[in-house]
């Protein structure tokens, strides 16, 4: 194949046998993020938290934007976001929603959320989001007990790996029928295909693949975006 090289090559007969999935390269990440659209204050709280310990949890620009167009596709007026950090993709997300939205962002860590609510401000859009700092889950199972079971549009969960089956079926009870919920890093840095990890968030996100796989209350697409994304449309009542 003239003009091109052993990587192309390879990617080419990857594909040919159904594995068509590119390698992110630095090269090609850097062509990637100047092809998302990201709002300046996105782009701004990007910037600041990547000089933050653990800035690694943050979604990248590109995730954020599939994000905001699964909002802004289902036409969501009420969302949950499980496990904030500095808010990246809650603004997101809080950005793609309608002045009538709300966003019920869970988040126990406070040096995080003032972060996050700053730039909230910053962007004109803390009147739809609703912070809940403390547990998640005692944040979730206070909505359901409030009355607000299969009323929610959208949720995005990013939190605790080790209780991802939790932070699965609770947003499962207060998202509609047709509602979307989304799981991240359910590829977990390539961990989760290396039998020879056994820690216990692997393991945790490991069996979570394994039940939504098998679980017919939704429908699901893993996609390898970022960290991975699990994109899960809710079918029946729970």
């Amino acid at each position: 194949m003239l003009g091109h090289t052993a990587t192309d090559i390879r990617a080419v007969e990857e594909a040919r046998r159904g594995r068509k999935q590119l390698g992110m390269t630095p090269l090609l990440y850097d062509y990637l993020l100047a092809n998302v659209r990201e709002h300046p204050v996105l782009r701004e709280l990007r910037e600041e938290t990547a000089s933050m310990r653990g800035s690694q949890m943050q979604v990248s620009p590109a995730q954020a934007q599939l994000l905001a167009m699964l909002v802004q596709i289902q036409g969501a007026q009420r969302c949950i976001e499980v496990g904030v950090f500095t808010g990246y993709s809650s603004l997101a997300v809080a950005l793609a929603l309608p002045e009538s939205g709300r966003l019920v962002a869970c988040e126990r860590d406070e040096r995080c959320l003032e972060v996050a609510k700053k730039y909230y401000q910053r962007a004109g859009v803390a009147h739809k989001i609703d912070v809940k700092h403390a547990l998640a889950a005692d944040s979730l199972r206070s909505l359901l007990d409030c009355g607000e079971a299969s009323s929610y549009d959208f949720a995005f969960v990013d939190a605790d790996k080790r209780m991802y089956e939790e932070y699965f079926e609770l947003p499962l009870k207060l998202v509609r029928v047709g509602g979307l919920i989304v799981m991240d890093n359910i590829l977990w840095y390539g961990r989760v295909a290396d039998p020879l990890v056994d820690d216990q968030k692997t393991i945790s996100i490991r069996n979570f693949n394994k039940k939504v796989l098998e679980d017919k209350h939704v429908d699901i697409s893993m996609v390898p975006i970022g960290d991975g994304m699990t994109i899960c449309r809710k079918l029946v009542d729970t």
